[in-house]
């Protein structure tokens, strides 16, 4: 029998905007693109250059540093264009797909008669080990460690985050045949978190070699940072993967078909989108036949992930490697005058001064749901960074929250090493970014201080 964390800590953001949990019919692929700029900390070099002929899970770039990890096209193709920002940085590399994808073939092998080697040489060079992400840091694991435990979330408490149950679902054997393979990986254990209150699906209910846990509580319950604090806390010298279970599941397709099958389903949330379904499609999707017709008019923030963690993009945009959503939003542009002298409903705040308290309190007792129809104004403007007790309130680890920021702010690196720096991430303190009355940008400072300790301590 699994064990039950209850996280008490934490507070569910209800928009307006859910997908209905069916299946919209699936869309012809006509363009992809991998993107550098999901994979912090790497120094690409290119593989291809324009009107290169591809495969699917031919490289396009890889790492300077580490050449054995490859960064591979998605689809088959044609190299279309290679988009480059300021000092010639690479932004993305996009390939105009064919109509029926080929794949390179890098063979099947069952992962439990292969060595530890052979499976990291197999996932590095068909593409799929940029999925793992490795803590401290997070960044993307280096094949020359051994992780103490590799964790896995099997479900995302985020605000209109899609039922992981129904995108895995069907893939069970894949999924299965992706953790014999992770397994070998570490010299300790894989965890799987699930939903202590929801179903989980089939294909998370039935897998083994994994030791499970389940979370009861609000956001960032689903998070797998909030899983290996109360699980197995990093220590100075310690190093521990991640990785999503739809990647898994690529990787299960990898080791039983001998090919990197890039193929996910994804959630169209959010206010702003008309017809808001599930899609089958693959990694680095262009937007545009998603969003084409099925968006509100007006100005609206597109963003690929959610709205606490996700990138903004543009129609013309592409799907985040490690996104599993894509959420749009009216643009809050317009002024509010004496806004902070409303007591509006329908405001999101974990204040007591405003009737959204209660609401949720009322929600507890009652059952009903309330949702909010929320836009991008942030409804304030920097100022002052005090200790208030708001991040307390919504920040489960055992960590001092401010005071960890401010010795991020002055580049304290003794001092953040003593505060727990390496247990954290970005995403972690998405929520304290929420209710920040000061507008402190949280998971920008967390970013910057993560790369500070990596470049100092190595």
């Amino acid at each position: 029998m699994s064990d039950v964390i209850k996280i008490k800590r934490g507070v569910d953001i209800n928009l307006v905007g859910e997908a209905e949990e069916v299946f919209a019919p699936a869309l012809p692929i006509e363009t992809a693109a991998v993107k550098p700029t999901d994979f912090h900390g790497v120094r690409f070099k290119l593989a291809v250059k324009e009107g290169d002929e591809v495969k699917a899970g031919t490289p396009l770039l890889f790492d300077k540093d580490k050449e054995q990890v490859k960064f591979c096209s998605p689809v088959s193709g044609e190299v279309a264009q290679v988009v480059r920002g300021a000092k010639r940085r690479i932004l993305e590399v996009r390939v105009l797909a064919d109509k029926e994808t080929s794949y390179e073939d890098f063979g099947s092998a069952d992962p439990i008669e292969l060595e530890r080697e052979a499976i990291i040489e197999k996932m590095a060079a068909s593409g799929c080990w940029p999925f793992f992400k490795e803590r401290p840091y997070n960044i993307i694991a280096d094949p020359a460690k051994t992780p103490k435990a590799i964790f896995i979330s099997g479900f995302d408490s985020a605000p209109l985050a899609p039922n992981l149950g129904l995108i895995l679902e069907g893939n069970e054997k894949a999924f299965q045949a992706g953790i014999d393979a992770i397994s070998k990986l570490t010299s300790g254990q894989v965890h799987l978190g699930l939903n202590a209150t929801k179903q989980v699906g089939r294909t998370l209910a039935q897998v083994k070699g994994v030791k499970i846990t389940k979370y009861d509580g609000p956001h960032p319950a689903g998070l797998v940072g909030v899983h290996i604090a109360q699980l197995d806390p990093i220590n100075k010298g310690e190093t521990v993967w991640t990785i999503n279970p739809e990647h898994v599941v690529i990787i299960g397709r990898l080791f039983l078909e001998g090919k990197f099958d890039a193929r996910i389903n994804i959630a169209l949330t959010g206010s702003e989108v008309q017809d808001r379904k599930y899609h089958s499609t693959i990694l680095g999707a262009a937007l545009k036949p998603f969003l084409n017709g099925n968006v509100s008019g007006g100005l609206n923030r597109i963003i690929s992930g959610n709205v606490l963690t996700g990138t903004k993009v543009t129609e013309e945009g592409y799907l985040g490697c490690y996104d599993r959503q894509v959420t749009v939003l009216r643009e809050g542009t317009d002024p509010e005058l004496f806004g902070w002298l409303i007591p509006k409903p329908d405001k999101f705040s974990i204040s007591r001064a405003l009737p959204s308290f209660f609401m949720r309190q009322a929600e507890k007792v009652t059952g009903q749901k309330v949702s909010y129809n929320l836009d991008t104004n942030t409804h304030g403007e920097k100022r002052a960074f005090v200790v208030s007790g708001q991040y307390e309130e919504v920040f489960p680890f055992d960590i001092f929250p401010v005071q960890l920021l401010k010795a991020m702010m002055t580049g304290d690196v003794e001092l953040m090493e003593n505060l727990g720096i390496y247990e954290v991430v970005e995403e972690d303190f998405a929520l304290c970014e929420v209710v920040c009355t000061s507008k402190i940008p949280v998971q920008e400072t967390v970013r910057k201080g993560l790369d500070l300790m990596k470049e100092e301590m190595g």
